[in-house]
């Protein structure tokens, strides 16, 4: 039987959570397959995974494989997976119970009319620990909500809003044709993963369903303010790889809508990216930093200074001390409205 859905779970030491995560995908029946991604675990991710295997065999699938990632995850899941579509699931998120089964009714809809490459869904920044915190995130400002569009029909996203791993659901076989390998061992490389196809989607798909449960408050989690203070040169590097990734200039001539919103993208990765790194505080960040926008700059030096000095990434790159005080300043006040870790 032909899967509708590949769903990709990575899992690094994930025994404590994996299990929501995989017993809310299985709500999805028969035309879902699941890989558990087994990232050189430490503890028992392998058996558990290996349970799931055995107890739903053509459905659940464990493949292990050598310490490489998050990304690297996504790459092995990319090769192996069977499913018309793909959609990753971090092992400590999951879900909707009553979302799920909307969306794949939605989908198998849209492969009787052609199919889609894209397909959107709302996410929630579900804080567990304290629920008076949760957040849903949609887009019904920027995609119509019934049919197949594409990006002539889209309207401006908000300056904070952006596509994710967790709204998104790729067609496989375009996220193939895109030639995309993600990087190993870093991290933050989800970024990497949505904005790279963006180019080759000319079908797309909105649902205001509150589909994706992302966790917040999990001790050790990558998006923590220990998480992001600590691994700031990610993020840097993340951001110069999508500045880099397309030529947004010939895009804005072909598909204006989709180049303004590929400018948008990369403009908030390089302005998260200074955030990060003047949260780490040290000078060795501050560096880092600066050389980050002058490698932009070789690459399309108008737009890298555009960028810099006439958008909210100035709040975040002023210079001294003070500045330094500011850009956190404005990343805690930005934090107050979205409560993203």
């Amino acid at each position: 039987m032909k899967k509708l859905i590949t769903f990709v779970v990575p899992c690094y030491n994930s025994q404590d959570y994996m299990r929501v995560c995989i017993e809310s995908l299985l709500r999805g029946g028969d035309c879902v397959e699941i890989l558990v991604i087994n990232d050189g675990s430490h503890d028992d991710t392998h058996d558990i995974g290996k349970e799931y295997e055995e107890k739903y065999p053509g459905t659940v699938r464990l493949l292990d494989q050598e310490n490489g990632g998050h990304g690297e995850g996504i790459n092995h899941g990319l090769l192996e997976a069977s499913g018309t579509y793909f959609k990753v699931v971090d092992s400590d998120d999951w879900l909707d119970e009553e979302g799920l089964p909307k969306v794949l009714r939605r989908l198998e809809q849209c492969e009787k009319r052609g199919g889609i490459d894209l397909m959107v869904c709302n996410y929630i920044y579900d804080h567990k620990y304290e629920p008076e915190k949760n957040q849903v995130i949609n887009y019904k400002n920027v995609f119509p909500q019934n049919g197949i569009f594409g990006w002539s029909q889209t309207k401006p996203f908000l300056p904070w809003q952006y596509l994710t791993l967790h709204s998104c659901i790729f067609r496989t076989q375009m996220l193939r044709d895109c030639n995309l390998q993600l990087p190993k061992h870093v991290f933050f490389e989800d970024n990497l993963f949505v904005y790279t196809p963006l180019p080759y989607i000319k079908r797309i798909c909105y649902m205001n369903v509150n589909l994706y449960h992302y966790f917040i408050g999990r001790e050790g989690q990558s998006v923590s303010e220990e998480g992001l203070k600590k691994r700031y040169d990610h993020q840097l590097f993340i951001a110069e790889k999508i500045f880099n990734c397309h030529d947004t200039n010939k895009i804005l001539k072909e598909e204006p809508k989709l180049g303004r919103y590929m400018r948008h993208e990369a403009t908030f990765m390089l302005a998260l990216a200074s955030a990060f790194s003047r949260l780490n505080g040290s000078e060795e960040a501050d560096k880092k930093r600066k050389e980050m926008w002058k490698a932009i700059q070789v690459h399309d030096k108008k737009f890298a200074l555009g960028v810099l000095y006439g958008s909210y990434c100035l709040t975040m790159n002023l210079p001294g001390k003070i500045g330094a005080k500011f850009g956190v300043a404005c990343y805690r006040l930005c934090h107050k409205f979205v409560a993203f870790n």
